[in-house]
């Protein structure tokens, strides 16, 4: 087949694997999912297949098959992105393409020189904690008796997720939420403590709270207002102010934990239980007696959201995972320290590598960008099922998360729309896009740009989304 010739049977099957698996797993609702797959013509015939290998009722992308029957060449790339590659826009372009099937490197240009990540950082913190976690492992939130019959403590285990609000209306990115992928409820939280709190006859009682399972500073090193909250183990609704606020960087409070501590006091007060004073910092005993949990949704699902919507909180959550399966120190440190030597472990080169979160926001982060393709690679890996749920987490060019308003009809990239799968990154000076996109021979292949511009940051991205729209648009051989 011909750079020229159109969407085959091996691509078709290729994109609505890549979409339709993508939109299952979403956490939508599903007439939101049908909303979202009827404008894509490849969606239409989308069949995602669960992994057998993968966790009990987590559906998730197919491994890659090595089924299109001509590789792209080295020659091949060249000649189709030389024009698009001298755009003046683009800065300073490192870049990596591979095959997704085989992991064969086929072009690139600084691929092994380290550039500054920005949110394509997530890719890493993701690989790594679907290395060491199950998909299916959940962060819980306890109450616990205290060393008084009188007293309880709020223990927080790290879920950013946790929500003060009522079901109907909690939403991910605007839209409703399924309720088998709902956050955990602080209300459901209060009512099983309270339950516990009337057999035993007792209906007032002191609060403590407690967040001795993260360690180091709350505030991340780039003093981020708004882009992160201050990453405590407990907090509700990512310690925004206004939990319903749908801005891309809403304020947050100060302290989450104490913000979460006053709302499980108004929750519990709605369930007849009263609080004398105010809710104080505490330690809970080891042999504390359980008065009430929740759990949040599943890791696969975290991760699913964090990398669509490019959530930094849940991120930096997601690394303090790592580091307590890695047995380090639930901390900015700790966790980069655990993520790191989690790659190593899968094979990854550590090479270049240089981490000081677990979101991106650091602009002292380094990763090569043949880095960031073997870890797409590995996500598509048949050996590796256990971590397809990056690649299902992945924006969808047009129509999901940060990619929603890109790859438009006048972007001059619009024939990639619904067919690149990426995670974005934009820092002052950086933009980088790292991910997975079907080219007209059907084969799957995964890429990493990162560029540094002086400014022009629309310029640039727009740039980038023309080059990896050529790679949907060719067999490159």
């Amino acid at each position: 087949m011909n750079a020229g010739a159109g969407v085959g049977r091996g691509r078709r099957a290729a994109v609505a694997g890549v979409l339709g698996a993508a939109l299952a797993t979403s956490g939508l609702t599903a007439g939101t999912q049908r909303a979202l797959a009827a404008p894509s013509p490849p969606a239409a015939a989308a069949s995602a297949k669960p992994s057998a290998e993968a966790p009990p009722g987590s559906a998730v992308l197919a491994p890659v098959a090595d089924s299109a029957d001509t590789l792209p060449t080295t020659q091949g790339l060249q000649q189709a992105l030389a024009p698009l590659l001298q755009d003046k826009s683009l800065g300073t372009l490192n870049f990596a393409i591979s095959d997704a099937a085989t992991g064969t490197f086929l072009y690139g240009s600084g691929e092994n020189t380290p550039a500054t990540p920005a949110s394509t950082t997530k890719l890493a913190t993701s690989v790594a904690a679907l290395s060491l976690l199950p998909a299916d492992h959940r962060i819980h939130t306890r109450v616990v008796t205290g060393a008084k019959p009188d007293e309880i403590t709020l223990v927080g285990g790290g879920d950013p997720t946790l929500t003060a609000l009522p079901a109907d209306q909690v939403q991910i990115g605007g839209l409703p939420v399924d309720p088998d992928n709902a956050p955990a409820s602080l209300t459901d939280l209060a009512a099983q403590a309270a339950a516990a709190l009337k057999a035993a006859g007792v209906t007032s009682v002191k609060l403590g709270y407690d967040t001795s399972l993260y360690t180091g500073q709350l505030r991340h090193m780039e003093n981020d207002d708004y882009n992160v909250a201050p990453v405590s183990p407990l907090m509700v609704d990512e310690g925004k102010v206004e939990p319903r606020s749908l801005s891309e960087a809403p304020a947050r409070v100060t302290d989450p934990a104490a913000q979460a501590a006053d709302a499980f006091v108004a929750q519990l007060k709605a369930q007849g239980i009263t609080v004398q004073g105010r809710p104080a910092q505490a330690t809970a005993a080891a042999d504390a007696k359980p008065l009430g949990d929740v759990a949040s949704p599943t890791l696969a699902r975290l991760i699913e959201r964090l990398l669509t919507h490019s959530d930094n909180t849940i991120a930096e959550g997601v690394a303090r995972q790592v580091a307590i399966a890695a047995q380090q120190p639930a901390s900015f440190p700790g966790a980069a320290g655990a993520v790191t030597q989690a790659l190593a472990k899968l094979g990854v080169s550590t090479a270049g590598l240089q981490l000081n979160d677990g979101s991106g926001l650091s602009k002292a982060n380094l990763i090569p960008p043949a880095t960031l393709v073997k870890l797409l690679s590995l996500a598509a890996a048949p050996d590796h099922p256990e971590l397809r749920p990056v690649l299902t987490g992945l924006p969808i060019a047009g129509f999901t998360g940060t990619l929603l308003s890109r790859f438009g009809p006048r972007s001059g990239a619009a024939e990639a729309s619904g067919i690149v799968r990426a995670k974005t990154g934009t820092l002052d000076f950086v933009n980088t896009l790292a991910g997975t996109v079907v080219d007209a021979d059907g084969r799957v292949l995964v890429f990493a740009m990162m560029t540094r511009t002086p400014a022009g940051a629309d310029q640039a991205r727009a740039a980038v989304d023309r080059i990896v729209a050529k790679l949907a648009g060719c067999g490159c051989h």
